[in-house]
């Protein structure tokens, strides 16, 4: 700003006291603003997203982790429409748990539903089938079907139960080890 102030100004001590004093106001004020536009994204919402959860008709749990109450926002938005296999596919892979193939068996009424790029169940399984059940007809049935790690995949990576043993893997770390 000290620019745009004709020459005699930058010699003054009070000028430039003031021009830092206003320059620090200015960063946070410009900082406030972005912080209010970030609560407009769900990607990028922290403290709005119980505006968020309150227009789309989901209870408030701050205990959740933020990432499972972005998707479960996501999977809202998502599942409006004519319910087809490509919208649950859009609505089940908003929960950030990767790819997802849908399955329909119309002879049995049911819909399968395969987690293919991830292993093991997923964190917010339940908030996944509560989101689900919401959009499927209820005269439908919904089955899971989830990936997990082998002894044969774990051969052809050439681990063994010494590798493993000596890594010290929880079992939901070993679960989900690809």
């Amino acid at each position: 700003m000290g620019d745009y102030l004709p020459k005699y100004y930058s010699e003054s001590a009070i000028v430039d006291n003031l021009l830092t004093r206003e320059a620090t106001e200015f960063s946070a004020l410009s900082a406030d603003i972005y912080d209010v536009l970030a609560q407009f994204f769900i990607d990028t919402a922290t403290w709005g997203m119980a505006n968020w959860e309150r227009i789309c008709g989901i209870p408030v749990d701050e205990a959740k982790p933020i990432e499972q109450r972005r998707s479960v926002i996501r999977s809202k938005m998502r599942g409006v429409g004519t319910v087809t296999a490509a919208l649950i596919k859009n609505v089940a892979e908003s929960f950030n748990n990767g790819s997802v193939s849908v399955t329909e068996d119309n002879a049995n009424y049911t819909i399968k539903i395969a987690f293919t790029s991830s292993l093991g169940v997923p964190d917010n399984i339940v908030d996944i089938q509560t989101a689900l059940r919401e959009i499927i007809p209820a005269h439908l049935a919904v089955s899971f079907l989830f990936t997990y790690m082998t002894w044969g995949s774990l051969d052809v990576r050439g681990f063994t139960w010494g590798t493993l043993t000596t890594a010290n893997y929880m079992w939901s770390q070993f679960e989900k080890l690809t």
